[in-house]
């Protein structure tokens, strides 16, 4: 089992720049004001053959309120769960009050705790270290996340008395392991309260904030003995109303977040109905090809109007998702979010499946049996083969003649038949067509008779299979 070690101390001392450096990732957003991690942040590292689980954690302060007080709850969950506290201080800053109220707390709760001194490049190490012995906490150790300094030797005097590892636990791919179920939407509609909800604990920060999540929180957990990912995300808003850098990577994170999940959750909020940026970040789920379910949250305590009103204007505007499966829920009472599960595996086996090329050959075959494809220039388009081309999301690839000018209806309805026949749900579908080629059409010499006689020759070997 990975020794866990959780990175605490005051806001901005340097944690999510320790943590992205001992995790070999960018995975903390980093920014140069306080406050900015709010939730407890997981990642793995090695180093020599021993590997570790890293926790980094929001700032705790001396007088926590508000959402403060949350994020210092988080803190405290972080040590808890802990093996080993690495305490951080700033050595530019000194010695705080607050880092005195979070030693004692340390004292109390009996934890094995290193001392480290951030910020000590360009400063002798006695003297970086030196007011912060009488915190009573052993040897302070000054390092410089930011550069790198000191901290394998730390790591180094933090792990040894863990023994080395066999490789498979040595590389642990706990983030790859089942599905990853990507929580999206704007800002304070619930995502939070969905994924605690999901998890059956209080495991992100939730408070009555637009904002609040700023990291993509990836969390792995076992339900029912299948193991999911769930990555809370940070809200996405409007361009026009983003400023700070922070936001903008928070949005980033986000992005890239939807990119890796295999299904996302797309939240909306039932109270403020239907927005403009919700079609956005909805375009954007679909033009990523992930799997998508809808969760309408805040449903509880709605007039019937309202929810009748509600109902008429996703049934209008969400069309173009019709696929997906749509729940209306209530994160904070629990209402109907057992129920997103069962729409998650369909989607996530409808995004992944495959099918032979006889049977998705066989199903063209009948589409175009019972609606033919038009005509161009006096010639019936051909559809002749279809195969796989992919999954997630799944992607069919026809073989025929003229595909190019296949009118746009047509291939819906293409897209609704294999989509009904093949009981695909929760995932886009997309069809490439590729046409047959003259040879003589590729030849600039080849004369206007011979385009034509390798035409006609096209055309025979057609009717050929066509009796066949």
């Amino acid at each position: 089992m990975n020794p866990v070690i959780a990175l605490v101390g005051r806001p901005n001392v340097g944690k999510s720049t320790l943590f992205n450096r001992l995790t070999r990732s960018r995975d903390a957003i980093v920014a140069d004001y306080p406050g900015l991690t709010r939730d407890r942040q997981y990642g793995n590292g090695v180093l020599g053959g021993k590997s570790y689980t890293v926790i980094d954690t929001g700032g705790i302060g001396g007088e926590d309120e508000g959402i403060e007080a949350v994020m210092a709850d988080q803190s405290l969950l972080a040590i808890d769960e802990a093996d080993i506290v690495l305490f951080m201080v700033d050595a530019r800053a000194g010695l705080m009050p607050d880092d005195e109220a979070i030693a004692n707390h340390l004292r109390v709760n009996q934890k094995k705790t290193w001392l480290v001194v951030n910020k000590a490049d360009g400063m002798q190490e006695e003297v970086a270290g030196a007011e912060f012995w009488s915190l009573g906490l052993g040897d302070p150790h000054p390092i410089a996340a930011a550069h790198g300094r000191n901290v394998t030797t730390l790591i180094e005097h933090v792990l040894e008395p863990f023994p080395e590892i066999g490789d498979e636990e040595a590389h642990p791919e706990l983030l790859e392991d089942g599905i990853r179920i990507g929580i999206v939407g704007r800002p304070n509609v619930g995502k939070s309260t969905l994924v605690n909800r999901l998890l059956g604990e209080e495991r992100v920060v939730v408070y009555d904030e637009a904002g609040t999540t700023r990291d993509a929180i990836e969390i792995p957990f076992e339900r029912r003995g299948r193991p999911y990912v769930l990555i809370d995300t940070a809200g996405v808003r409007r361009r026009k109303n983003v400023s700070l850098t922070a936001e903008k990577f928070s949005i980033i994170k986000t992005l890239e977040a939807i990119k890796e999940c295999h299904v996302a959750v797309m939240v909306l909020d039932a109270r403020t109905g239907l927005v403009e940026q919700d079609l956005h970040l909805l375009d954007f789920v679909l033009s990523s090809g992930r799997a998508l379910v809808l969760a309408v949250n805040k449903w509880d305590g709605l007039e019937a109007d309202v929810k009748e009103k509600m109902r008429s204007e996703l049934k209008r505007r969400l069309g173009f998702a019709d696929y997906a499966d749509l729940h209306f829920i209530s994160a904070l009472h629990g209402t109907a979010v057992g129920d997103l599960y069962p729409s998650i595996e369909r989607a996530f086996a409808s995004a992944t499946t495959r099918w032979s090329t006889n049977r998705l050959t066989t199903l063209l075959h009948d589409a175009v049996s019972e609606h033919q494809p038009p005509l161009v220039n006096g010639r019936r388009i051909k559809l002749r083969m279809a195969h796989q081309g992919g999954a997630n999301p799944p992607l069919i690839v026809v073989h025929g003649n003229q595909t190019d000018a296949l009118p746009e209806a047509y291939k819906r309805y293409l897209t609704n038949t294999f989509r009904r026949v093949l009981k695909i749900r929760g995932t886009p579908m997309r069809f490439e067509f590729r046409s047959g080629r003259n040879p003589y059409d590729s030849n600039p010499d080849a004369s206007d008779r011979e385009r034509a006689r390798g035409r006609q020759l096209s055309r025979t070997r057609e009717a050929r299979r066509n009796r066949r």
